[in-house]
């Protein structure tokens, strides 16, 4: 059996990791290691919930660790990006714990939390930097760090920062950043996209795939339910009921509806809390804490929690509504069965979101077993032709109902034509109706036929 010890990582992190009772690497740890502290370029596919953080942290301090040299003012010495808060927040975090007897300095900054303190942070310079692509330039601009010093450069979750739009950031960056440096791309899927980023960043790099691309975790045990949209809260309520489901993640299509879901769920009893980009930074750290902590039983997230959040002891993964990016399926699930546990994903798919469940079991090359319920549909049959949603991506309707226009809104004239009747005065003739003549009887304008033609009065002559 490999051994940490084996793949050659120093005694200060073999420590910490005895202390976090990690004692056998995963199969990305074994691959991506001994090509990392070779200094080369790499690109490492493998499925979330494998341990991919680990895969470069852990070689990153060992280098820092053996060559140490100050970073300079406002300058860094390992930079990494992250899509989203939340995972930046995570990935520095374990830095801090893979390297707590090196004496390395760690800061993460991202939008949503206080620039003098991330400033602060900054000031002196640190060995690795932690940050998503935005406030990254936010500082850069500001003049508050430095990328000229960066020896290695991370991206995690590369397909997502593609997805979210962090594409022109990205090569923003890319130009600030030394020639001459290390990159590693880490990601569980690699679209063509994204390999077209690649060979932008990355120098004659080795490409590593330990699960095939998109692949469903293998201890996840899937489930699909044919529901009506409207019978999604009680069969939710009914799953929830059961007290066997201690730890639940619950996914929304939309931040409004992640709202609305917790709303009902609180409103029948149940401890719930919500997490999405329209909540403030605070109030998505307490979330979190608090689903990590147990004080909250079930949290509904949108796609900001699909990439990175590392919670243990998720039992129950619950599509309230399918994505419909394929992709995104994949890591929702892989929010559980973590760390070689069993887990449970259940998907609520409605008639107009059958297309969706299509391109999932064509991305995964596998069909996800029907459940039935009280509360279930027919399931639709392999042959049976299925109508594809309309309009942006992320509405949950299929076909956009034909809009109602508000009722016309009368002219003040109605109003004096009805007073006007009310005196005993006969009423006037509307403007859409008949013809209009003037004060003498001529025609001046129908609403019918053409318009009418005036004589040109000829001027009669003078008499001289």
């Amino acid at each position: 059996m490999t051994t940490f010890q084996d793949l050659g990582v120093s005694a200060p992190i073999l420590k910490a990791l005895d202390a976090e009772g990690y004692t056998k690497p995963t199969p990305i740890q074994m691959q991506a290691l001994p090509i990392v502290q070779k200094g080369k370029d790499l690109i490492g596919l493998a499925q979330t919930g494998t341990g991919k953080t680990a895969a470069f942290a852990l070689p990153i301090l060992d280098r820092l660790h053996k060559d140490r040299k100050f970073a300079g003012e406002k300058s860094c010495r390992t930079l990494v990006l992250a899509p989203t808060r939340e995972l930046a927040a995570q990935i520095g975090d374990s830095f801090r714990v893979y390297g707590k007897f090196l004496g390395l300095s760690t800061a993460v900054v991202y939008g949503g939390a206080s620039m003098f303190k991330q400033k602060q942070a900054l000031y002196r310079g640190v060995d690795i930097l932690v940050a998503t692509p935005g406030r990254l330039l936010d500082h850069v601009s500001q003049r508050t760090v430095r990328l000229d010093k960066v020896e290695i450069l991370v991206l995690d979750e590369a397909d997502h920062m593609l997805d979210m739009g962090f594409i022109h950031d990205l090569r923003k960056i890319a130009t600030i950043l030394p020639r001459q440096r290390q990159t590693l791309f880490f990601s569980a899927t690699m679209p063509p996209a994204i390999e077209e980023l690649a060979a932008q960043f990355l120098d004659n790099p080795e490409k590593i795939a330990v699960t095939p691309v998109s692949s469903t975790a293998e201890r996840v045990q899937q489930a699909v339910v044919h529901v009506d949209q409207s019978k999604k809260q009680d069969l939710l309520h009914a799953m929830l009921a059961d007290k066997s489901i201690k730890r639940a993640l619950v996914f929304a299509r939309t931040k409004h509806g992640a709202d609305r879901v917790v709303k009902k769920l609180e409103s029948a009893g149940f401890n719930a809390d919500a997490i999405h980009g329209n909540k403030s930074q605070g109030q998505r750290i307490r979330a979190l804490d608090g689903f990590k902590k147990g004080q909250t039983r079930i949290l509904v997230a949108t796609e900001v929690a699909a990439r990175g959040i590392d919670v243990d002891d998720i039992t129950h993964v619950i599509n309230y509504d399918l994505p419909n990016v394929p992709e995104q399926y994949v890591h929702r699930i892989g929010r559980t069965a973590r760390a070689g546990t069993d887990g449970i994903a259940i998907s609520f798919c409605a008639p107009d979101e059958r297309a969706y469940l299509r391109d999932i079991e064509r991305l995964t090359k596998q069909p996800v077993p029907v459940m039935e319920t009280d509360m279930s549909l027919r399931a639709p049959r392999a042959d049976e032709k299925v109508v594809r949603p309309k309009g942006p991506a992320g509405r949950s309707g299929s076909v956009h109902p034909a809009r109602k226009h508000a009722p016309k809104k009368h002219h003040a004239s109605d109003a004096h034509g009805k007073a006007h009747a009310k005196q005993g005065h006969a009423p006037t003739r509307s403007r859409d109706d008949g013809d209009r003549r003037d004060r003498k009887g001529n025609s001046v304008w129908s609403n019918s036929g053409a318009p009418p033609k005036y004589r040109k009065q000829q001027r009669k002559p003078t008499n001289v």
